[in-house]
């Protein structure tokens, strides 16, 4: 408690009490604990697509550590500061999940053409989710073949889209909100989209 010269002590109370209430919950920690859960909770995720990946090249190499594939998924894990325990552990697990690569074509808000690389133990479930995840942001699946075209391979073998769409304002929210929801399920890997 302080003390205030010349107020008395029933208003020097009342300004302590209204001190406490206005600082309440505005603790350094407090912000510390939420911002750093919130970032440990996106490495995790980040971490777990990577150990994914890396699952995936290794049944392709069958089990060639040494393998190209193998050598790009751990140096990709390692551009994004992945622990090296959490990458050999990687490497040396078996857990029988046999996950499989595929790539789901759609149409986003505006017209946009949409390509979705996942890896999943369940193709079947993955692609009611994302059917589901594109119509409540004004998205639809396509057949194969229905929005590739809109896109080239690029030197590094990612995908870029030859005539980019230009969105209105309303339009260019959706397809944030649609690309957020998308990056959040976690089978999903990469999404390319024709969208300037």
């Amino acid at each position: 408690m302080f003390y205030c010269e010349g107020v008395s002590e029933a208003v020097t109370k009342q300004i302590a009490i209204l001190i406490n209430l206005y600082m309440a919950g505005h603790s350094k920690w407090a912000k510390l604990k939420h911002t750093k859960g919130k970032t440990d909770a996106q490495k995790a995720k980040l971490f777990s697509k990577h150990v994914r990946i890396i699952g995936v090249e290794l049944r392709k190499a069958k089990g060639d550590k040494n393998a190209a594939g193998v050598r790009n998924a751990v140096e990709r894990a390692l551009a994004d500061n992945m622990p090296k325990d959490n990458i050999e552990r990687a490497l040396n697990k078996n857990d029988g999940v046999e996950l499989e690569q595929v790539t789901y074509e759609a149409y986003g808000p505006g017209g946009t053409a949409l390509v979705i690389e996942a890896m999943t133990d369940n193709k079947n479930r993955t692609v009611q989710e994302l059917k589901h995840l594109l119509s409540l942001h004004g998205g639809t699946l396509a057949n194969q073949g229905a929005a590739m075209w809109a896109f080239t391979k690029n030197a590094e073998g990612t995908l870029e889209p030859m005539a980019p769409v230009e969105l209105s304002d309303e339009d260019n929210q959706k397809m944030a909100d649609l690309a957020e929801a998308l990056e959040e399920h976690d089978d999903v890997n990469e999404i390319f989209s024709s969208a300037a």
